[in-house]
């Protein structure tokens, strides 16, 4: 299908067709389904034509059209690259009602699975219609991204930090975000990143100059295991390098709390979720902590209510929410 869009700009005149038009207008954008009118294919349409055909006597405007490949054209046939029209709020709905379903399904309480909103690459305005909408849990995997969103979203956003994190990027991440705004970090899986963070939190928190023993001034993580065993995956082995480094961290890392783990897996793989489970237990044990106190951070778009039958407590759900993801503006310093 064909859009066009009819915005508040100078027009170009160029060449009218006749075609039948289905109108629908908003505020001050009006958008065309000219699906059924092949006569606009590679032609464009002047304002005048147009006000005439919606009975709109304003001249002023200029059409655009946005065809099924993403791209928006302009008057002069140049395509410009154009944000999909998302409906933020009914996609959000739509997978916290199927998270709420696969939870009955499975007898788990309810509010046990929590909704990690990823908005990586999507512009403020799209989080802000989610945040509308009751999300505050929001996941970004760019260091410069997160730090630029949360100067520009509401104080109570819980932000997850779900990327690969270079070390030198963790003092200013935690330093622009803050606690407890930086809820996790979910990528944790050297010594040498948990002590930069650690280090980074502990001045945070001298520089507040609050509390030394407060759970607000500690940061939470988990630890990212790579249950699939790919080269491509980041992640620590199951088995003893996992269990080294939760003991490592816990016990010299006073400004982090293990808070559970995270895995991406292979595509298709559920086993790899299986796997993190048991890992789960193994750390728990390796700590002296409750099983339960630990979350199991899998599950994506296209696996999240697979996960959850496993065992999921947290799923990272991007593009189902806020659409394809678009990297070509992208500033990933």
């Amino acid at each position: 299908m064909r859009l066009l869009r009819l915005s508040k700009r100078p027009s170009s005149t160029t060449s009218s067709t006749s075609a039948a038009l289905s109108c629908c207008l908003a505020a001050s954008t009006l958008w065309i389904d000219s699906s059924s009118a092949s006569a606009f294919s590679g032609t464009s349409i002047t304002a005048a034509h147009f006000a005439t055909r919606a009975g709109i006597r304003n001249g002023s405007s200029s059409i655009r059209s946005i065809s099924s490949s993403g791209r928006r054209m302009g008057a002069d046939g140049d395509g410009e690259a154009a944000e999909p029209t998302v409906n933020v709020a009914a996609n959000l709905a739509e997978v916290r009602s199927r998270i709420d379903a696969k939870v009955e399904e499975c007898h788990r309480a309810k509010g046990s699975v929590r909704l990690v909103a990823v908005s990586k690459t999507k512009p403020t305005e799209l989080l802000r219609e989610a945040y509308d909408a009751g999300q505050r849990a929001f996941g970004e995997n760019y260091a410069q991204e997160l730090m630029t969103k949360a100067s520009e979203m509401p104080e109570d956003v819980s932000w997850h930090f779900i990327g690969p994190l270079q070390s030198n990027k963790a003092a200013p991440l935690v330093k622009k975000v803050g606690l407890p705004q930086l809820a996790c970090v979910e990528t944790v899986a050297s010594m040498k990143l948990a002590n930069k963070l650690n280090n980074a939190v502990d001045s945070l928190v001298k520089d507040r100059g609050e509390g030394e023993d407060s759970k607000a001034n500690t940061l939470g993580i988990y630890l990212q295991v790579n249950t699939s065993g790919e080269e491509s995956k980041s992640g620590l082995s199951p088995g003893a390098e996992l269990i080294d480094l939760a003991r490592d961290v816990a016990a010299t890392c006073p400004r982090l709390s293990i808070d559970g783990l995270m895995t991406i897996g292979a595509p298709g793989d559920f086993s790899c979720f299986d796997a993190l489970v048991r890992c789960r237990e193994e750390v728990a044990d390796a700590l002296g902590v409750e099983v339960d106190s630990l979350d199991l951070s899998m599950g994506m778009s296209g696996d999240y209510e697979h996960a959850i039958e496993r065992g999921a407590t947290s799923v990272r759900v991007g593009s189902t929410i806020f659409g394809a993801r678009d990297y070509s503006n992208l500033n990933k310093k």
